[in-house]
């Protein structure tokens, strides 16, 4: 663990910042508190970046893709050859993840992290590739205590660009057939639950589909026996480098003082992950929105997150990232130009 927190040093945000910021919203020509939880996310984000408010945001998608070795079983409506032709996808810009982005004016970035193929001629894909996939998590760790290191110091580094260039909000996202798995494990293993409380349906698999991934999780399990207060042992054996690399990513963004908004149940489990590792990083974390897979909600308690959006969302991807930016920069929006009193 130490090979992590080495130069992590996260500060609190700012109390002060955040109820002067309630404050200014009271002086607002509405009635008390009626834009709800627009008030609150506007007196986070102050807080977390602890300086004037921007005008406008200028937020950074990390989109980490990374393949997975348990996808081979069946657990995804979708074979592991997807992951390659999403990223295709994502260079053409056609993908929903690019579509939104572009509607949330947010600047996406793709980064190999672990996916199982060369991806060297891809023009515009970042090569950060820790390994080809991770190992088949149910006869034994997905990956080393060398390689789980490895992929969070990428999305530490990567944060650390980021936020040199000057982007103010980080946003997760992430692509890799069969992750929900590896999400639904990683829940049972840190919240102490069953598979039949962790498992969704992810991609929209069917009933005999959704046997099989209880199956794959409850034996990826059994067979490693994860530690539930060990972030790092939970990822080494049931983790991809997907939830690395956005760990990684967050915790470079707590230490710098900058947020990140996170998506879906994928992403909250990189969150998880980097709560488990360095547990105030969770103080520079912002919901996105509600996902419909099952272990969602239970993750997101956990962290004391609610999320900003819900619409019955699970395509991933960084999708619902990208509808709450939008809503975020609105809510500044309205702090910045409405009539106070």
């Amino acid at each position: 663990m130490t090979d992590i927190l080495e130069n992590i040093n996260i500060i609190l945000p700012s109390k002060e910042i955040e109820n002067n910021i309630y404050h200014k919203w009271e002086l607002m020509d509405k009635p008390k508190h009626s834009l709800g939880d627009i008030e609150k996310i506007v007196a986070k984000y102050g807080a977390m970046i602890g300086n004037e408010l921007p005008n406008v945001l200028k937020p950074a998608m990390l989109l980490m893709c990374g393949d997975h070795g348990i996808a081979k079983y069946g657990v995804s409506a979708y074979p592991p050859e997807v992951t390659i032709q999403m990223i295709n996808g994502y260079m053409r810009g056609t993908a929903g993840a690019n579509v939104m982005a572009r509607y949330a004016n947010t600047d996406l970035f793709v980064v190999d992290i672990g996916v199982n193929a060369d991806l060297s001629h891809f023009e515009g894909v970042r090569n950060e590739k820790v390994a080809f996939g991770t190992e088949d998590f149910t006869k034994g760790p997905a990956m080393t205590k060398e390689q789980a290191v490895k992929a969070l110091q990428v999305g530490i580094k990567v944060a650390d660009e980021c936020i040199d260039k000057g982007y103010n909000l980080l946003v997760t996202a992430e692509m890799g057939i069969g992750n929900t798995t590896s999400t639904a494990a990683i829940a049972s293993a840190m919240l102490k639950l069953s598979p039949e409380l962790t498992v969704g349906r992810g991609t929209g698999i069917n009933d005999e589909r959704l046997q099989i991934k209880r199956r794959v999780v409850a034996e990826g399990l059994a067979v490693n026996a994860p530690i539930a207060d060990d972030a790092l042992d939970v990822l080494c054996k049931l983790g991809g480098y997907d939830h690395a690399g956005l760990a990684g990513m967050i915790l470079g963004g707590a230490r710098r003082g900058i947020p990140t908004m996170i998506d879906g149940v994928n992403a909250t489990a990189a969150a998880m992950l980097a709560w488990g590792i360095y547990p105030e990083c969770a103080d520079y974390m912002l919901c996105s929105h509600l996902s419909e897979e099952i272990a969602h909600r239970r993750m997101l308690s956990q962290l004391n997150l609610h999320p900003i959006v819900d619409a019955g969302m699970r395509l991933g991807e960084g999708t619902g990232a990208s509808l709450a930016v939008v809503v975020l920069q609105t809510a500044l929006g309205l702090y910045k130009e409405m009539n106070r009193q």
